[in-house]
């Protein structure tokens, strides 16, 4: 198993990411959208840089009071099957559990199985259906959420 380091992106790193995207998804953020992200303290984003130090994978977290949604994770196509994805999601559970969040959720394509296997592996639930989600092809998503902490009264 490969091993990743895994650092927070700085604004150099937004091409790269970008690339990414565009190898990933069918509507790719820009790079102007990436490295807005970079600077907005709400967001979390974490990269998985191989041996060579290439970005290889990403993820991003939007967070708000005691609640994370997870807006990507995105692997190059080559990387994939190597645990980038594992690395990327342990890390942002850990930081999740370290900022106080109560839970993480996210949106998956119904048709994504290796993603909702990943995210499943992770303990993650669906939790209920968003209905033509996605574009470019209309999808229905899932929604997806893993409890971090129960409520303290």
């Amino acid at each position: 198993m490969p091993d990743y380091e895994l650092t927070i992106p700085s604004g150099s790193d937004a091409d790269a990411l970008r690339h990414i995207e565009s190898e990933c998804f069918s509507i790719p953020l820009t790079a102007e959208q990436i490295a807005a992200q970079i600077r907005d303290e709400r967001f979390l984003l974490i990269c998985a840089r191989n041996r060579k130090e290439e970005i290889v994978a990403y993820a991003g977290m939007y967070h708000v009071l005691d609640e994370g949604y997870i807006t990507n994770v995105a692997v190059l196509p080559e990387a994939r099957r190597l645990h980038a994805a594992d690395a990327l999601m342990e890390k942002l559970e850990q930081l999740s559990a370290e900022m106080g969040l109560s839970f993480i959720s996210l949106e998956v394509r119904e048709s994504n199985t290796p993603a909702i296997s990943l995210y499943k592996k992770h303990g993650y639930e669906t939790a209920g259906i968003r209905k033509n989600y996605y574009q470019s092809p209309k999808e229905n998503a899932l929604i997806m959420t893993k409890k971090l902490s129960e409520e303290k009264n």
